[in-house]
């Protein structure tokens, strides 16, 4: 899987659980600052990347993931 399948995959994931424009998903964009992702919705984004791209994302790595890259990273690291 690449970069842009990740990346592509999140966005569809940030605007089925938090409504945002597929297209303002970009890897520099920060999840609650410029998304307007809340914490409860950052759980669902979590629990759906984890179903998509078959990952386990522990708790302690969630605050890690402050932008769109930093899950993309994450994701691609642990496929």
């Amino acid at each position: 899987m690449t970069r842009e399948e990740v990346i592509a995959g999140l966005a569809e994931i940030l605007e089925e659980v938090a409504g945002v424009d597929p297209a303002d998903v970009s890897e520099e964009k920060s999840f609650t600052e410029e998304l307007d992702v809340d914490s409860l919705s950052m759980v669902e984004v979590v629990v759906a990347a984890e179903e998509k791209f078959g990952v386990k994302i522990p708790d302690d790595e969630v605050q890690n993931l402050r932008t769109v890259g930093d899950a993309a990273d994450f994701v691609l690291k642990n496929l």
